[in-house]
């Protein structure tokens, strides 16, 4: 009877805690999940004129599914980091317009393959790096191109052999 009381006491302590970042204060999310984000100041870079401060990003940790053992019922390892495109200041006009078009008004990225929740929240930020980064990236404009002179009579011999194939193919006239 005592395991069981204890298990239950632990459980409604777990659910009470928040799980902070020294840095940032966490607090908790409209899930019950751990929001981080808040007076953090060193930025994320993403490209070489990009740079998003974390006070922009918001991180939730919450408990990650899968394999994981006892570990897995106690702690909130798994962690996304969502970043508002439309409220950023750190976004050109430009910037700000092309994220939209491809990604909509939050980008996201989540992580729980590591155990540890800072092993997560380095992963999520990273990957939200690179989704940005991604979605920021100019697309070169193509310049059109003829066929050379060669693959055109390449392509002229071989319609001619297939047209030769096919003629042999047919019943023969029949001559009267």
């Amino acid at each position: 009877m005592w395991a069981r009381k204890n298990t239950a006491r632990a459980a409604a302590d777990e659910r009470e805690a928040v799980i902070a970042d020294p840095r940032s204060g966490g607090r908790h999310g409209p899930a019950g999940d751990t929001v981080y984000g808040e007076g953090m100041d060193d930025p994320l870079p993403v490209t070489a004129e990009v740079a998003i401060p974390l006070a922009e990003i918001e991180l939730r940790a919450s408990r990650s599914s899968g394999p994981g053992g006892q570990h897995a019922n106690v702690t909130a390892s798994r962690v996304e980091a969502v970043f508002d495109v439309a409220r950023s200041s750190a976004l050109s006009d430009e910037q700000r317009r092309r994220l939209l078009a491809r990604y909509g008004s939050r980008v996201s990225a989540v992580a729980q393959d590591a155990r540890g929740q800072a092993r997560n929240r380095e992963l999520a930020l990273e990957r939200l790096s690179s989704k940005l980064a991604e979605g920021l990236a100019e697309a070169r404009p193509r310049r059109p191109t003829r066929p050379g002179r060669a693959a055109a009579a390449r392509r002229l011999e071989e319609k001619r052999r297939r047209a030769e194939r096919k003629r042999t193919r047919r019943r023969p006239e029949v001559d009267e």
